[in-house]
């Protein structure tokens, strides 16, 4: 009987990332993963909205002066409420096909940094996008679940959800959050580190989407042992006389760009190991750090903090999807994990 309700059920988690928007469907699983990114244009002040998600994305920084590609989240929040609504409306009717659907309960899941008028827009946004009850979760609390952390157990974990806005670290004990810090650095910010890097030291002016080619392709937190590493081909525009060029940058060079970043990572991870109760701290050198989100991918990234942290870190199966598989699973055991989901405020 449980899965025929499943296929009639409409709730959905809602992963509401600066990169990434990804949907979890109760009784399905992830079933949408795209770009947050929008292209509008204005018409006498209106915005009307011409693709979201991958179509949006191949658009970004290529757009003539009447269409905009904007994303609508910044540094896990909502920037542009309106777009921001759009977006959430498209994924939840791409999501469902059917057009006579009851109207869902969604669970979202925000920065533990987020005030309380950035959650209230939030809920706002996906109450006017159609749902029933909007409930949120924090972002800590749903990757560790994600992650498969024993997290209701009395003993302390730790997670490091590296996502494209922010950088959240939590102390979890209880399935609540003992201590957590929330930087605004992440895949964005490495983004922009490799573009400057590269104005700087090279002259040469790169797009968004190039930096996050390099960055995926042979981005690395830590020099290369033969002090040069792989290399790959790249094209901007030469800044000394305007016009294209193509150049080859090496992993040496990107882990030289990326150093501020990572270093401001490490720096959270040592702030909230000395902010942490001394019982869950012994805890943590037991059973180490799991790092999720999408930057946790950056190449060494386990080893530059375990060689500052002296603690084993290990990166999570799914680093990905683990927020919005743990979304997914306070949506499903919302009886048991009713206490994380913040319905009210």
């Amino acid at each position: 009987m449980a899965s025929i309700a499943g296929l009639f059920s409409s709730d959905m988690a809602i992963d509401l990332g600066t990169a990434n928007t990804l949907v979890y469907v109760k009784g399905r699983g992830i079933i949408l993963n795209e770009p947050s990114v929008v292209a509008y244009h204005s018409k006498g002040g209106r915005k009307e909205v011409l693709a979201v998600g991958e179509d949006a994305k191949l658009m970004l920084g290529r757009t003539p002066g009447s269409i905009d590609a904007i994303r609508p989240m910044r540094e896990g929040v909502i920037a542009d409420f309106d777009v921001a609504e759009e977006m959430i409306k498209h994924f939840i009717r791409k999501v469902h096909k059917r057009t006579t659907f009851s109207k869902p309960k969604i669970i979202v899941c925000v920065p533990h940094g987020a005030t309380p008028v950035e959650k209230r827009a939030i809920r706002q946004s996906v109450i006017s996008a159609g749902a029933r009850r909007a409930g949120l979760i924090a972002e800590p609390i749903a990757a560790a679940i994600g992650a498969g952390m024993p997290i209701t157990d009395p003993t302390g974990s730790m997670v490091v959800d590296i996502g494209g806005g922010t950088t959240e670290v939590a102390v979890l004990s209880l399935a609540d959050i003992v201590y957590a810090r929330s930087v605004r650095v992440g895949g964005d910010r490495m983004d922009e580190a490799i573009v400057s890097y590269l104005r700087r030291q090279h002259n040469l002016l790169i797009g968004e989407s190039t930096a996050e080619r390099i960055k995926t392709t042979i981005g690395t937190s830590r020099m290369p042992d033969d002090g040069r590493g792989a290399a790959m081909q790249i094209r901007g525009r030469d800044l000394l006389n305007g016009v294209p060029k193509e150049t080859e940058i090496n992993q040496a060079q990107v882990a030289e760009a990326l150093s501020e970043p990572v270093q401001a990572i490490c720096e959270a991870v040592m702030t909230a190991l000395e902010a942490t109760p001394p019982d869950l701290a012994a805890d943590i050198v037991d059973r180490g750090v799991m790092l999720t989100g999408g930057g946790a991918l950056l190449g060494d990234l386990d080893l530059a903090l375990r060689e500052q942290t002296g603690l084993a870190i290990s990166v999570a199966d799914e680093s990905l999807n683990c927020v919005a598989l743990g979304t997914g699973k306070a949506l499903e055991y919302e009886k048991q994990l009713r206490h994380v989901i913040d319905y009210e405020s």
